[in-house]
């Protein structure tokens, strides 16, 4: 019967060509509009890591004074203070943790064969490749050795390793950072993440860093941070040492804290610490302030997906709606105008449910192809924002997710707008049309 009413919603198309195509244009370029700014809107909200999300925690301290605010919903500092974060990271805890500094380079081979460029690198500590899940093409992290020692190593990932070493195992071999020679010690797989979930402070939409080296050498290099700095106070900072015992935060902290138990435990390391740091007069604050939020959690605190984007999926909705009053006005003219036939076929035998269900299927067919045309749409949105903003350029696309969700709410929206014109052309009494015949 299913089979008979889609052929049925066919044949009607087919007799009212120009209404039809109105009809599967509205509902198109309506779920056009909505599945553009929902598909950026998902690709912002969605997990980033959703088999260890609930594992990695992004670490806060607060050690300012007592009154003053910061610009957070509850006045912790997003970062953490140099001092604090090698602490927390060299710290004897039975966690992966590890503190990480976006800065930047001059990479070149100290010859005329490759051209030097700038590129942003990450400064972390070995756990960082294993806490985030970045695979290894070739070699691995840096051993926790090298890292003590401050050994002048390198992960690069495969853009770079195509780019100075054409693509084959550079392990065990040299590129310049700035004047210091590095060697490569691993080459990750290109890292393609939408949000820089690890770093929301410095752009939450950036790229991840193509290089990695050791954190241990901040200090001997005396490198400069490429990332945001905030202060609460007036520092007389002068030089490196001084801006390394500062109250400035400018460093990142995560812990990969797979268990409840080792949540409570890394909690009560966090508190000791800084009742420790408040005894010592430190700071004013009558008692430890700290977070330690999820995946998740970070990316909701630090509002990755804004207001502005909210209101803009709400706002394509709204236009979706307005498409389909106007569906519905002419689904109503088109049902009213088969009146006679619906009377001729009550008289013959089918009842209101028939009736109901074969309009409501005729309906679905005009969704399923205004989805499916509206999924060229979207595309085309998705396009026009790729070009027109480079901060949203990874985020407009559209998975599988997406491209199944817009044929389902074009249909539902379908059914929907139709349900008033099928339940009224039910009610038709065969003996009027059956009098008039």
């Amino acid at each position: 019967m299913f089979l008979h009413y889609i052929d049925l919603s066919w044949r009607s198309l087919k007799r009212t060509p120009l209404v039809s195509a109105l009809m599967v244009m509205a509902i198109a370029i309506g779920i056009g509009i909505t599945m553009t700014s929902l598909s950026v809107y998902h690709m912002m909200s969605m997990d980033p890591i959703p088999h260890k999300s609930d594992q990695l925690f992004a670490v806060q301290l607060n050690t300012t004074d007592d009154g003053n605010e910061w610009m957070t919903s509850d006045n912790v500092p997003l970062q953490l203070t140099y001092k604090d974060a090698m602490y927390l990271h060299n710290a004897d805890t039975p966690v992966r943790k590890t503190a990480s500094i976006r800065t930047a380079f001059t990479v070149h081979m100290n010859n005329q064969d490759v051209k030097p460029f700038l590129s942003s690198v990450r400064a972390s500590g070995s756990h960082f490749f294993t806490m985030f899940d970045l695979d290894f093409v070739y070699g691995s992290p840096w051993s926790s050795a090298q890292e003590k020692t401050a050994e002048a190593v390198v992960v690069i990932n495969e853009e770079i390793n195509d780019k100075l070493f054409g693509g084959e195992n550079s392990v065990g071999k040299q590129m310049y950072l700035d004047d210091t020679i590095f060697t490569v010690v691993g080459v990750i797989k290109q890292w393609d993440i939408h949000i820089k979930y690890y770093d929301l402070n410095n752009g939450s939409f950036n790229a991840p860093e193509p290089i990695f080296i050791p954190i241990s050498l901040w200090e001997p290099m005396q490198l400069v941070s490429r990332g945001n700095t905030n202060g609460w106070k007036h520092e007389n900072v002068t030089t490196f040492e001084g801006q390394l015992q500062s109250e400035m935060f400018w460093v990142q902290f995560w812990a990969e804290l797979p268990t409840e138990n080792d949540v409570k435990q890394y909690h009560d390391f966090l508190f000791s610490y800084l009742t420790e740091q408040g005894t010592k007069g430190r700071y004013t604050r009558e008692k430890p302030e700290f977070n330690l939020q999820d995946v998740n959690e970070w990316m909701e605190y630090n509002k990755v997906v804004s207001e502005d984007n909210k209101i803009l999926v709400g706002l394509s909705f709204m236009f979706l709606a307005v498409c389909l009053a106007n569906i519905l006005g002419l689904l109503l003219g088109k049902f009213i105008r088969r009146a006679p036939e619906i009377g001729v076929r009550r008289a013959l035998g089918a009842n209101k449910r028939q009736i109901f269900l074969q309009h409501l299927v005729e309906v679905s067919v005009l969704g399923l192809l205004g989805g499916v045309i509206g999924i060229g749409i979207a595309q085309l949105g998705l396009w026009g924002v790729r070009v027109t903003s480079s901060q949203y350029a990874d985020l407009a696309g559209m998975d599988l997710t997406m491209v199944l969700t817009a044929p389902a709410i074009a249909i539902g929206a379908c059914i929907i707008a139709g349900l008033y014109p099928a339940w009224l052309v039910c009610k038709t009494q065969p003996a009027i049309y059956l009098k008039t015949q």
